[in-house]
């Protein structure tokens, strides 16, 4: 061996044309993807994959399911473009639905199926399986379309085997997936075929079998088949499709069952006889509280604030009142006489006005009140100031104003800029004003008190004569007699009760507001916007999911069939779309025959129980929030025929 290596290493060899192709195949590159192997998968007639899977042979059929089945789950291989390959794939599943499941169903077998028998069935399941896979690839979904032997298959499989036994179920399942994937290709004519030799078993495959994923693909082949106008003559209201749907609508966490019982819920309840009979069923008001808890489950929304605070301003609870311009009150005084000119002055300016650009005195007016104060004055307070130097004064106080002489009609001297100052008091209605607001006696309890007080300072008076000193009257001199009936017109028509204490002393309203008299009757008074408020309410964040959008609609065309009648439905036309639940033939619609005796009752009965749903779950429907503003209307509406009772008696 060793020798023929030596020479095999040693020796020349001349090229040739078969050593060419070698140097050439060996520099190209290769595709090392999984379960790829150029041979078996070129698209010719004797590929292996086609022959293995038609020779009958079960360890080839096996070797090929095996990497049929993988690259289908991968999508890495389109099945059309191996010729062959398609029509070996039926082979083994047609064998078990016409002979291979009788071996299996043998009631009372005392020991399990020979391996091979159970070897060859397990390649069934497999084979159909790919096909299923392969439907999912649009190339393929339209090859099995129009492949011969695909009806017949699925259409065998829910007829002859037996839905209850363990061994037919993953095989049932891969058929009803196959139909569920391929049959929005079918014509009309094709489905209606399709649906009558098949409605019965999906029937009981959805209402009796206890596997999850074939209850929901039976629900969803049923949906398609029904959703066929065609075949409008396949509806019952008490089939058992509708109480299977019925039974698993409360498993709301088990969103691809329930999104298969309401789309078939949905399907049923378009037809509008089948609506009508719904509404009678005696399940019709737990399920409508289902679907409207289905919507408040799968809704998401966020809590928003919103701050509603107005703008407010505070007045003193015993009312504000304007009195008088200010006088010197006698600490003022006091305290301004010993001052020297010209501070003494211009404290007094201080004291007396304050700057207002519009505000104007006349110069007379302004000399005398300084006169009136100082004038009368005598040792040992220095004497006052000469009425120029005073004018002149006004504008070291108040730089914006300025005296000057206008030109009227009647020359005026006067000093704009300034006005005098105001007092702003509070009114008590139990205090005593007397002696224009200087008397030193706190408030009192009651009016009564009050009044015996004010009698006090008219008997104290010696004079028969005297003027009326409350507050800011006008009031000349009056006999005593009289001034004792005066003074009852400074008191309030209205006992005004003593405060608690932990009530405030202010009065809160509008910062828009004119009044300044909180202590007017508060009927008449503008109510103040709230302090400090901060409003919280929901708002749903996004839209909401399919399964809500179909419990949805079927509430809605129960809404209508309890609500509205057939003849108020919109119809189809040039202006209107129709609405879900009224299916009707355009051409045909003047020949409708007209409802009468038993069937009128019914329709009565059944819109009766309706409403009565319908009011039965308002309130919790109030809670159900969707972002679209269409679809809340839907629900706004609902929830208004719940309220109004006169929708109960129409």
């Amino acid at each position: 061996m060793s020798s023929y290596a030596s020479t095999s290493r040693s020796n020349t060899v001349a090229p040739t044309a078969y050593r060419n192709n070698q140097q050439n195949t060996a520099t190209r590159t290769h595709n090392v993807k999984d379960d790829y192997e150029r041979w078996y998968t070129e698209p010719v007639y004797n590929n292996r994959m086609a022959l293995a899977l038609q020779s009958g042979i079960d360890t080839e059929v096996a070797w090929a399911l095996d990497r049929l089945l993988r690259l289908s789950i991968n999508e890495a291989i389109i099945l059309r473009s191996m010729p062959g390959v398609i029509d070996g794939l039926f082979i083994l599943p047609e064998w078990y639905i016409l002979e291979g499941h009788r071996k299996f169903n043998i009631e009372g077998a005392l020991f399990a199926p020979p391996r091979a028998l159970e070897a060859k069935r397990r390649n069934a399941i497999e084979a159909i399986s790919v096909l299923r896979n392969a439907a999912l690839l649009d190339a393929d979904c339209q090859e099995l379309v129009n492949q011969p032997h695909t009806i017949p298959l699925i259409v065998n499989s829910l007829r002859y085997l037996n839905s209850s036994r363990e061994e037919n179920t993953e095989f049932l399942l891969h058929a009803m997936e196959l139909m569920n994937t391929i049959a929005v290709h079918f014509t009309p004519q094709t489905l209606t075929t399709i649906a009558i030799n098949i409605i019965h078993p999906l029937q009981k495959i959805a209402s009796e079998s206890s596997n999850r994923p074939s209850i929901i693909a039976a629900f969803k082949v049923l949906t398609i088949l029904l959703a066929e106008p065609l075949n409008s003559h396949l509806f019952h209201p008490q089939s058992p499709a509708l109480t299977a749907s019925l039974r698993y609508l409360p498993l709301i966490t088990d969103k691809k069952l329930v999104d298969a019982c309401l789309n078939f819920l949905y399907i049923h309840l378009s037809q509008h006889a089948m609506a009508q009979f719904f509404l009678l069923h005696p399940d019709m008001p737990s399920i409508l509280r289902i679907m409207v808890n289905i919507l408040i489950h799968e809704q998401v929304e966020e809590t928003k604030t919103k701050d509603i605070t107005g703008d407010v301003r505070v007045v003193s609870s015993l009312g504000l009142i304007e009195t008088r311009d200010h006088d010197l009150t006698e600490a003022e005084l006091q305290t301004l006489l010993p001052m020297p000119e010209p501070q003494r002055c211009f404290e007094w300016m201080k004291t007396m006005f304050v700057a207002k650009s519009d505000g104007e005195l006349t110069q007379v007016d302004f000399w005398n009140l300084y006169k009136d104060v100082f004038g009368a004055q005598g040792d040992p307070y220095p004497g006052p100031l000469g009425a120029s130097e005073v004018i002149k004064n006004v504008n070291a106080v108040f730089h914006e104003a300025q005296a000057m002489v206008l030109s009227d009609p009647v020359q005026r001297f006067i000093i704009r800029g300034v006005d005098r100052r105001k007092d702003t008091l509070a009114a008590d209605k139990l205090k005593c004003q007397w002696d224009r607001g200087k008397c030193f006696v706190p408030s009192f309890g009651s009016l009564g008190e009050l009044f015996e007080h004010l009698l006090w300072h008219v008997n104290s008076i010696d004079a028969p004569e005297s003027d009326c000193t409350w507050s800011t009257c006008p009031k000349g001199t009056l006999p005593r007699v009289a001034l004792r009936g005066h003074v009852l017109t400074h008191l309030s028509s209205k006992y005004t009760p003593e405060r608690h204490p932990s009530q405030s002393d202010t009065v809160t309203i509008s910062a828009k507001a004119t009044e300044n008299d909180p202590t007017q009757s508060p009927l008449k008074r503008a109510p103040p916007p709230p302090r400090s408020t901060t409003i919280s309410y929901p708002s749903p964040v996004i839209d909401p999911p399919m399964t809500s959008l179909t419990a949805l609609l079927c509430i809605r065309i129960l809404f209508r069939t309890a609500f509205v009648s057939t003849e108020e439905a919109p119809r189809v036309d040039e202006d209107h779309f129709g609405f879900p639940g009224v299916v009707e033939d355009v051409q045909q619609a003047d020949e409708r025959p007209r409802m009468s005796g038993e069937a009128l009752i019914q329709e009565k009965e059944g819109q009766k129980r309706g409403r009565q749903a319908f009011v039965s779950v308002r309130a919790l429907m109030e809670k159900v929030l969707i972002r679209d503003e269409a679809l809340m209307n839907w629900v706004a509406e609902m929830v208004d025929a719940g309220i109004s009772g006169s929708m109960l008696d129409s």
